[in-house]
This record gives structure tokens, C-alpha cells and sequence, in this order.
């Protein structure tokens, strides 16, 4: 089993060949298991034990489930306790089954603050079993900053991706484990001291100030279209052929570890081989869930009139002007350059004082649901690769769907953008009028705005999409958002933000000191 994970952290294989091979691998141990407990008690063991989790609130599990692989192959006896893990489980657990490392998964942003809250759990319980962290949102930054402080006894280790994870976990299990991880300290350390360089050299404005500098839009009635629906609608099992025309397959590689765009990466000359055979193996499984109905797609969509109240705050309302919800957004507070304005995503939406009626959309949509089902299939069969092929396919799909939707939307429900005529790369690279950011991402990272939104959608009710504690979508194979039709409305990143903003919304949004606290920690850093 350790050449193959040899030849991958060599570079000599790609992912998808290392989770095949152990399909292979697995099956095989499941027929000799009884043979290896035999040979495992006259003294042939594991490299190691080590425990996977993705932590409470997080219900994604591709990354983790694909270290988990490579950890197998190359000897690495896996305690997977699966997604939504509590921090007392992952603790108890790592006691009861003595572990020799943990390794933490998570997705979304509120998942950092739950690895916080097991580094000092941990510390608090005595270990010092070493930590890794992993997910699309953590970085050596995040973990030298925020986690590693908390964590004294045991030693903390950012792992950007698969193929880092079995050097990771030799050298700290190593003989000289010493001096690697007084390496890590010392490098934590200057990340520590470049991000405080960087916070001191980079200057924020008031609140006060970044209001007064926000975007001026000269507002006109020839700029707003009036919908041609305005209330919600829910979509039952839309057609998975017609979304899949939508797919943007370069995410898809990335999630084999495979780089490179689509489809140039096809013929490319050091993974265009086996990217072909992965695509090849995705084109097969996707007709199957396709022709066979394994996933099932809905979305709910609305149009809402909307005015903002000048600031950062957007009301919408029923047809006849019953007001529905407000929806508090997040202005940009870094000092900028002459005629440069702080962006807030309510500077895309008239303000009342101008008379104008101007309008708001939301959505969500989902091809996860029936997908479980089929992962159990897989997972009894020790088939990880097919198991993590058909999240990969459904996460494409989600999005996939989320790009039909907003071009119906553009073109047909909403129509401001009716003669829209756009090739599919053209779809990729957003080149139409109008925006859909989405509640924890870079425009608007508070994720509590989904709450207000799920809640005026009706989502779970209407379409089966849940939200966990911590924000995150159930099935994970969904997307939400909104929609945003005027000509200067443009994706931007929030950057960091002041204190007296995140207690003025704060405020607005009713938190209570606890909660504005942890609310604070997600947004302003």
C-alpha cells in the first residue's frame, strides 16, 4: 500500500489513480481482514491512527474523505467519525481510540471558528496529540493566527491538499519530530508577525467615513425593468439533462487535484492522460444519474420590490408593499484611492428617497437530494472512488443549476436582460448584466444573512434544503443567493472591517453580546 502513496507524493501519480487503487486495496483488505488482525497481534501495526472529522455545522466531506484515502494507502489506520462532529465527540473519540493525530475539515467560514473551539477544548483536556487543519477555507495563515495560540501542549499543522498530508503526518510521527515541529513554530511565528505588519500597514476609515464615500449611482427609472414575475416559485424535479449543459467542469478537476482549465487540460502534457480517464469515468456516472433519476433538482426563486434605506440596509416587500424582511449588508472600510468608493452591496439598490421602486431576487436550489442512498451503496462496496466522484458530480450540478436559474431569471421571470444570447464559456465567465453573490462569500460574508433569506424562500418547506447551526446547506449539493439586475452592480470583496460597523449592524440585526461576539469573529478578520 505505501508504494502507491509513495509514487503520489512523488508526483509520479495523479489523485484519482490513488483512490482507485484503493478500491482495489480495500476490497482486498475486507476479504484478509481476518488474516491481518492475525498478523497485527505477532507485531506488524500501522504507521499510525488517525482521526478524520469535519466539524459541527460542516456537512462537507470530499476533501476530507480524499485524505483519508491517501492516508490509507499509505498505512495510516483511519478513524473517520464522519461530518457535523461536536467537539466533545472528536475528543472522546481521540481518547478512546488513541490516536496518534486529528485531522479537522470544514468548508464554510464558521467552520474556523469551530477548529478554534476544539484547539482550546484540547488544550483545556491536556492533549498533545498534533492537529491538522484542512478545508477550501482555512489557510497556514487562519491556523497560525487563529488556532495554533490556543493549542500550547500539541502542535498545529495547516495542510493545503491531499498530497501534503502523508509527509505531514510521517514527520511529525517521525523520529525527528522535534525538529519539525520546531520548524513549524518558528514559521508560524513569522506568518504571525507578517499578517500583524500587514493589519498595521493597511489603513480602514470609519464607518462614518466609509457611508459618505460609498458608490453614487445617478438613478433612473430606464435603468430598473420592472419583472415580469414578482413573488416566488418553486421548481420540482427539473430536469438534471438540461442543468448539466451548464456544468463548468474545471472545478471538478480541481477537486482530483488535477490543475489545469477545461478543456485544455485534456490534452495537456503531464495530466492530460489521466484527466481524460477521470472525465471519461464523470461523463459515464453523470448519464447514470441522469438516466436512472439518482439525484433529484429543486429551487425556489423570488423577485421581491426592494428600495435601500441609503445605507446598508435593504427592505423588500409583497406586490402591494406589505413589507417582508430587511436584509442588513456589509460595507467596505479600507481607505482607498481618489474616486474610488466603499462598496456595499445595498449601493446596488435605489434608495427609497429617490421614488423609485427597485427589486431584489433570492434563490436556492439543489441537486443533492437522493444522493445518500447511493454514497451508502458505494461506501458498503469500499468504493471511495465512486463515492466521491457522485458528491464531485452533484456539486457541479448545484452550480450548474444555479447558473441555468439566474439566466432564466435574466432573461425570462425577471427579463431584464431578454435578448441575452450567451455561449456557455460566456455563462462561466459571467460576462451578462446582473449579479447572484452568495451570504459567506467575499461581497457578503455574514452567513446569517441566509436565515432572512431561507425564511422569505420557504426553502426548506418548499424544496427540502435545511441549514445546520452553523449556516452551513443540507443537502451540501446546494446554492443560494441573490440576484442583482442593475448595469453597475459588480462582484467585490468585503475586506476587513471596523468594530463600529460590526456593532452598528449588530445592533440592527438584534445580537445578543455572545452572539455578536462570534458574529464579529467570522466577518471582521
Amino acid at each position: 500500500m505505501n508504494v502507491v502513496g509513495d509514487l503520489f507524493g512523488a508526483g509520479k501519480m495523479f489523485l484519482p489513480q490513488v483512490v482507485k487503487s484503493a478500491r482495489v486495496m480495500k476490497k482486498a483488505v475486507a476479504y484478509l481482514n481476518p488474516f491481518i488482525e492475525a498478523s497485527k497481534t505477532e507485531g506488524l501495526s500501522a504507521n499510525g491512527k488517525i482521526l478524520m472529522a469535519t466539524v459541527k455545522g460542516d456537512v462537507h466531506d470530499i476533501g476530507k474523505n480524499i485524505v483519508g484515502v491517501v492516508l490509507g494507502c499509505n498505512n495510516y489506520d483511519i478513524v473517520d467519525i464522519g461530518v457535523m462532529v461536536p467537539k466533545e465527540k472528536i475528543i472522546q473519540t481521540a481518547i478512546e481510540e488513541k490516536v496518534d493525530i486529528i485531522g479537522l475539515s470544514g468548508l464554510i467560514t464558521p467552520s474556523l471558528d469551530e477548529m478554534v473551539d476544539v484547539a482550546k477544548d484540547m488544550e483545556l483536556a491536556g492533549l498533545d496529540i498534533p492537529l491538522l487543519i484542512g478545508g477550501a477555507t482555512t489557510s497556514r495563515v487562519h491556523t497560525a493566527v487563529k488556532i495554533e495560540e490556543h493549542y500550547k501542549k500539541g502542535q498545529v499543522v495547516h495542510v493545503l491538499d491531499a498530497s501534503r498530508s502523508v509527509t505531514v503526518a510521517e514527520r511529525l510521527l517521525g523520529d525527528r519530530k522535534t525538529d519539525f515541529v520546531n520548524e513549524l513554530k518558528a514559521d508560524y511565528d513569522k506568518v504571525r508577525e507578517n499578517h500583524a505588519k500587514k493589519r498595521a500597514q493597511k489603513r480602514l476609515v470609519s464607518y462614518e467615513d466609509a457611508l459618505k464615500n460609498k458608490l453614487q449611482i445617478d438613478w433612473k427609472q430606464e435603468d430598473i425593468v420592472k419583472p415580469n414575475f414578482i413573488g416566488t416559485k418553486v421548481f420540482e424535479n427539473f430536469s438534471l439533462e438540461e442543468i448539466s449543459e451548464y456544468i463548468d467542469w474545471t472545478p471538478f478537476f480541481q477537486t482530483w487535484e488535477l490543475a489545469g482549465r477545461y478543456p485544455n487540460i485534456l490534452t495537456d502534457e503531464v495530466v492530460g492522460k489521466e484527466a481524460t480517464n477521470l472525465f471519461n469515468d464523470a461523463k459515464k456516472m453523470l448519464a447514470q444519474i441522469i438516466n436512472k433519476n439518482w439525484l433529484q433538482a429543486k429551487g425556489t426563486i423570488a423577485i421581491w420590490p426592494a428600495n435601500s434605506n441609503g445605507k446598508d440596509d435593504i427592505t423588500i416587500t409583497d406586490e402591494n408593499g406589505k413589507e417582508l424582511a430587511t436584509f442588513h449588508q456589509l460595507r467596505q472600510q479600507t481607505e482607498k484611492a481618489k474616486n474610488l468608493p466603499n462598496l456595499s452591496l445595498a449601493d446596488f439598490i435605489a434608495p427609497k428617497e429617490t421614488g423609485i421602486e427597485d427589486y431584489l431576487g433570492g434563490f436556492v436550489v439543489t441537486t443533492g437530494l437522493g444522493i445518500e442512498e447511493h454514497i451508502a451503496r458505494f461506501e458498503a462496496d469500499q468504493d471511495d472512488y465512486n463515492s466521491i466522484m457522485i458528491k464531485a458530480l452533484a456539486d457541479r450540478l448545484a452550480e450548474a443549476f444555479a447558473e441555468l436559474m439566474h439566466e432564466k431569471v435574466r432573461k425570462e421571470i425577471w427579463g431584464y436582460a431578454k435578448d441575452e444570447a450567451l455561449d456557455n464559456e460566456s455563462l462561466i465567465k459571467e460576462k451578462y448584466q446582473g449579479i447572484r453573490p452568495a451570504p459567506g462569500y467575499p461581497a457578503c460574508p455574514d452567513h446569517t444573512e441566509k436565515i432572512t433569506l431561507f425564511n422569505q424562500l420557504n426553502a426548506t418547506q418548499s424544496i427540502d434544503v435545511a441549514l445546520t447551526d452553523s449556516l452551513a446547506m443540507m443537502p451540501a449539493a446546494s446554492v443560494s443567493g441573490f440576484y442583482y439586475a442593475h448595469p453597475q452592480s459588480k462582484y467585490f470583496g468585503l475586506g476587513k472591517i471596523q468594530e463600529d460597523q460590526v456593532r452598528d449592524i449588530a445592533n440592527r440585526k438584534s445580537f445578543s453580546e455572545e452572539k455578536m461576539t462570534r458574529w464579529l469573529s467570522s466577518v471582521i478578520n
